[in-house]
């Protein structure tokens, strides 16, 4: 059953951590149902803009519903995971994700922060949790790339009270 993000932290908050796993094939998304539900672990499917494209979105998404119902009793969450503003306005808009992460490190601070505003906005308008990155992240994700001496001072956001 997919939850949202939310739901998920609340559970788990001072009891258990919550694992997130990146996916990108069907036998990456088997085993991960399939030993969560052994372990009876509540998780969240992270799908990030290469695995959409890798795989087409389509195709993740169609795969994730057919898991659920391979695995009645999974309970998890599907996450946006470094998204850029376009990626993030497409996922809110689908109305299958939990939450979703809007990363703009590779841009200036000021425009960072103002794409940031405008992703969360959208997400709160639709109940979707958020996360970001604010600051410039070094090392390579995604098609992002910031050489060490271009970093600054990041945190990472997540919204979670949209319980």
């Amino acid at each position: 059953m997919i939850v949202t993000t939310a739901q998920l932290y609340k559970h788990a908050y001072g009891k258990y951590a919550v694992g997130a796993y990146n996916i990108n094939n069907m036998e990456q998304l088997l085993g991960l149902f399939s030993g969560n539900v052994r372990s009876k672990a509540p998780f969240i499917i992270q799908l990030s803009k290469g695995a959409r494209k890798y795989a087409d979105k389509r195709m993740l998404e169609a795969m994730i519903r057919t898991a659920e119902q391979i695995f009645p009793e999974a309970i998890f969450a599907v996450h946006l995971d470094h998204g850029d503003e376009e990626t993030c306005y497409d996922c809110i808009e689908s109305g299958f994700y939990s939450s979703v992460m809007i990363d703009a490190s590779h841009e200036p601070f000021e425009e960072n922060v103002a794409i940031t505003s405008r992703v969360v906005e959208k997400e709160h308008a639709k109940g979707i949790s958020d996360e970001a990155d604010v600051g410039q992240l070094g090392g390579v994700v995604e098609d992002n790339k910031v050489d060490e001496i271009h970093t600054s001072l990041t945190e990472t956001y997540i919204a979670v009270g949209l319980l």
